[in-house]
């Protein structure tokens, strides 16, 4: 019989000979390390009770069998110690390779720039000889052949149904994306605060100068390329805002890869713009280093190929060249290269919004280094790094918040074929209400068999979307989700939880802070980078009175809240939340709500575009305010929309009192926000220090022609210290500035619509834009009809004696909210010559509708 041999040197019993042989059979061995499985460190009782129970341990002491389970144990802490360290010099091994790899992509960008430098510096000085024109069409010919150094391949007339052409489509993007991926095609900036490092998310850059807007990630995950390949191919799994991806054609290609005709819809992240589309060739191929490749670009009628789908609810986007290299790695794993390069068509959404669709920051964070983060959580969860409690699966939880996010981009979105119809108005166009009459539909797709249980006609959803000004989306969110009794109403939460039981309660009416409750976050689930939470809420019940008896009870909501990190370039904050009851079955129904604050940078107007303008104190007031904190040097960025929409069910004879109590509700939502901004936002000329207003010539004429002209016209001092000459002009300019009334001047045309041209803080707030986007807002879209008579019938008035009094009306913001003002005030604002200038309004004691 084979016998095993332990040698005891370090035991701590004195009773036993340090250096004395313990002989073990196999099938000791096979008993112990059954044991050990089930308990690695059994208590005295636990040894005595095994060599009772196993009689062919009974020649072996139990202090003996102690000192096995010591040695035991510390030798698979060995062999996990060196099975770590083996993973971090793998981790550092592959980093290193991944640094030198970018370190060289940098020094040919570096060695590309000098010569397109010294290339210039020999043009400019070729050209000085020459006239003022030649010259600048020298510069414009150089950069015409630097562009033809890499020319677009002109595409002959390819046959749709010919899979050589396609083939051919395919080869084009795969060397543009691997030129993106790994060589200089485009000039790449790291963002600020992606360090690389063994734990961090990797190598993170964005666009500049480019086309379109582009962001490229680089890092190392511990799955094999074709399971990393499998993950982002499913693009709906980790892409929250991807509503569906179609393969409407697979071709076999060489090297065993495929070409697939591809029409994707993507969610719209607001209600103000209009949800996008791609209609792609997507080519997976081998390479012959062994890495494999997965490249997309949209098919247009300049790359040849198929036409797409038609979208009436959608506007067409174009994909450049994009896609991920994954690259086996020693020892295990891959290293991951991500690429994604889109025109969103900025020119088909508001001004306001079109720093959204033009930001590689926002694009870096909502879809690569969102990809990148997938595959790493699911790589750590398939090697068991993470646990989670509550007895759930990891994808068990990442479905639910999936679930989440999808309905509320449902919601937000509304699309026709998903069954919502719009729902007339109450008069205001602030708040949309819509509904939807099929219940199937929820019931068959995401909300579970049991969605509706009681309620049979459907859902109805009231959504609004407004500007914040200086209120950062992380802080928001935070205080939204720490303080929910500043804004929820308990009695329309508990009539939410309803349609989670048989007998639903009568709809409330919503009141201002309503029932206060208590709530209890209980955490689910996080993310590896805690940028990500599932949690569940417990709002306790309270009854105040006999007729609220139906309220004293516990209610429960899933949660997902996520960008909450301050530091976070570009991030996206929200939180969505859905009633569930007590069971939280796997394929619990939710009916999602919540709010969504995504950041808008700060677009400055281009050089020389100014150079239109009369005056050009816009341009340097809005300098100002940057200074004062609207986007700070780092880049955190404190001018953001906000986007809530709130779900409930309704019956056939509830639905109308359910809309109003809806409207109402998000109105009470809207208001309490605007509320919490002010008091967590800094203000320009408030909490923060004073606004160093530029002291310009320019805008100190104009600050004096507005002042000046108001005190000749209406015999009043528009400021407290009077506008004559012995006032300094900075003093006007700040009074103008801080005025608590809302002061807009408008240009004078007689054969195009006024726009305006200058507001003050109060101004701006009021229009909810800023003082660039201002510029492209007509006066006659924002004041209403009874406004725009009015002030047609005073027009002649104001033109002769200088100025008129408006009665009271209402008008809309850039947003499309309505604004109440008291009265309004206009008069002719003259130059020094008494020459017409502008006409400026005045509107006091203003308030959102």
């Amino acid at each position: 019989m084979m016998m095993v041999h332990t040698m005891n040197r370090e035991s701590p019993d004195k009773g036993l000979d340090s250096g004395k042989y313990v002989r073990y059979t196999p099938e000791q061995v096979e008993a112990l390390e059954r044991v050990y499985t089930e308990c690695p460190k059994p208590s005295s009782l636990r040894r005595q009770q095994l060599i009772r129970e196993c009689p062919i341990l009974s020649n072996i002491e139990p202090k003996q069998i102690k000192v096995w389970f010591q040695n035991r144990r510390c030798r698979e802490k060995q062999r996990k110690e060196a099975a770590r360290l083996q993973t971090v010099n793998r981790k550092l091994n592959a980093m290193n390779k991944l640094l030198m790899e970018e370190n060289d992509r940098l020094q040919k960008q570096v060695s590309h720039l000098v010569y397109e430098n010294g290339h210039m510096k020999h043009q400019l000085h070729t050209a000085s000889g020459t006239t003022t024109d030649n010259s600048c069409e020298s510069v414009v010919v150089s950069g015409q052949q630097h562009q033809q150094q890499n020319p677009n391949p002109q595409h002959l007339q390819r046959d749709a149904n010919n899979p050589a052409g396609l083939l051919s489509i395919a080869e084009e993007a795969l060397a543009e994306f691997l030129s993106k991926a790994t060589g200089t095609a485009v000039d790449w900036v790291q963002m600020i605060g992606m360090k690389p490092g063994p734990d961090s998310i990797g190598i993170v850059a964005i666009s500049r100068n480019c086309s379109g807007i582009a962001a490229r990630a680089c890092g190392l995950v511990s799955l094999e390329p074709m399971k990393v390949a499998e993950i982002l191919k499913d693009r709906p799994s980790w892409l929250r805002d991807c509503r569906c991806v179609d393969t409407l054609s697979v071709i076999p290609a060489g090297n065993g890869g495929t070409i697939e005709l591809i029409y994707t819809q993507m969610y719209a992240p607001t209600t103000l713009a209009a949800a996008r589309d791609f209609w792609t060739l997507r080519y997976s191929t081998c390479l012959e280093d062994g890495s494999y490749v997965v490249c997309e670009r949209s098919l247009t009628s300049a790359t040849g190929g198929p036409t797409g789908p038609p979208s009436s609810s959608f506007v067409r986007a174009e994909m450049r060249p994009s896609g991920f290299l994954i690259r086996p790695c020693e020892g295990g794993g891959s290293i991951l290269h991500i690429v994604d390069h889109v025109d969103l068509d900025a020119w088909s959404v508001p001004e306001v919004m079109r720093p959204l669709y033009e930001s590689s920051k926002i694009l870096a964070q909502k879809m690569t280094v969102a990809a990148l983060r997938h595959v790493r959580q699911i790589a750590q969860e398939t090697s068991g790094e993470v646990q989670y409690g509550g007895g759930r699966q990891p994808a068990v939880l990442r479905t639910f918040s999936q679930r989440l996010c999808r309905g509320f981009n449902d919601a937000v979105n509304g699309f026709v074929d998903d069954g919502w119809t719009p729902m007339g108005s109450d008069g205001a166009e602030d708040i949309t209400v819509m509904i939807n009459l099929s219940p199937g539909k929820f019931g068959g797709a995401q909300y579970g068999s049991s969605f509706l249980p009681s309620f049979g006609s459907g859902v109805l959803c009231a959504k609004a979307s407004m500007l914040l000004q200086n209120v950062p989306p992380a802080v928001l969110i935070r205080f939204l989700r720490e303080h929910r009794s500043e804004w929820a109403d308990y009695g329309v939460d508990a009539y939410a939880a309803a349609s989670l039981r048989a007998s639903p309660f009568a709809v409330p009416c919503a009141r201002a802070g309503g029932f206060p409750s208590n709530q209890v976050i209980l955490p689910l689930a996080q993310t590896v980078e805690h940028e990500e939470s599932l949690e569940v809420v417990r709002l306790e019940g309270h009854a105040y009175s006999p007729e609220d008896m139906g309220l004293a009870r516990d209610m429960y909501l899933l949660q997902l809240c996520s960008g909450v990190d301050e530091n976070v370039v570009g991030g996206c904050a929200q939180l969505v939340f859905a009633p569930i009851d007590e069971s939280f079955a796997d394929d619990a129904p939710l009916l999602p709500s919540g709010f969504r604050v995504i950041p808008l940078e700060h677009k400055s107007t281009p050089n020389g575009a100014s150079a239109n303008r009369t005056l050009d104190l816009a341009s340097a007031l809005e300098g100002s305010t940057r200074q004062a904190g609207e986007a700070d040097p780092n880049g955190c960025n404190f001018r953001s929309v906000i986007t809530i929409a709130f779900q409930y069910t309704f019956d056939n004879h509830s639905r109308d009192n359910v809309a109003s109590m809806a409207r109402q509700y998000v109105r009470s939502i809207v208001g309490s926000i605007q509320r919490v901004s002010l008091a967590i936002a800094p203000r320009p000329g408030s909490s923060i220090s004073p606004i160093s207003v530029p002291t310009s010539p320019e805008a100190l004429t104009l600050v004096r022609w507005i002042s000046r002209s108001y005190s000749l016209h209406t015999g009043a001092d528009l400021f407290v210290f009077g506008s004559d000459s012995r006032t300094s002009g900075d003093t006007l300019l700040h009074q103008l500035w801080n005025h608590t009334d809302a002061i807009l001047c408008c240009s004078l045309k007689t054969n195009a619509s006024p726009v305006f041209t200058f507001a003050n803080q109060t101004g701006l707030d009021m229009l909810e834009t800023t003082l660039v986007a201002l510029q492209d807002i007509m006066l006659d879209k924002t004041l209403n009809e009874s406004g725009r008579k009015a002030l047609c019938s005073e027009f002649p008035k104001i033109m002769q004696q200088g100025y008129a009094h408006l009665p009271a009306g209402v008008c809309a913001s850039s947003m499309g909210r309505m604004v109440s003002y008291e009265q309004a005030t206009v008069w002719k604002v003259l130059e020094d010559d008494e020459s017409n200038h502008c006409l400026a309004f005045m509107f006091g004691n203003w308030s959102f509708v």
